[in-house]
C-alpha cells in the first residue's frame, strides 16, 4: 500500500491510499459509487467511521464480518 500526501488548502489535508483489488471488486466499487452518487474515495472516507467504535447499537459484528472476510483474501493471495 502506498500512501500520498497532497492538501488542497489549509485546512484540506488528504492522503491517497491505493490498492490492488480484482477485476470484479473494482467494478463492483465503482458501479456501486456510481449508483449511489458519489466517489469511491467518499464511500471509503465516510465508511473508515466503522471502524473507529461500535454502531449505534453498541455492536462490532459489522467491523468483524469484514475484518474475517479481509483475512480470508489475504490468505487467498498469499497461497498463489
Amino acid at each position: 500500500m502506498t500512501l500520498t500526501t497532497t492538501s488542497k488548502g489549509q485546512s484540506d489535508q488528504r492522503r491517497a491510499l491505493h490498492a490492488y483489488l480484482s477485476d470484479d471488486a473494482h467494478d463492483t466499487w465503482h458501479q456501486v459509487a456510481a449508483d449511489l452518487g458519489c466517489s469511491v474515495s467518499a464511500m471509503l472516507e465516510a465508511m473508515a467511521d466503522d471502524f473507529e467504535g461500535t454502531d449505534e447499537h453498541g455492536s462490532r459484528a459489522r467491523v468483524e464480518s469484514i475484518v474475517k472476510k479481509a483475512r480470508r483474501i489475504d490468505a487467498d493471495r498469499r497461497r498463489r
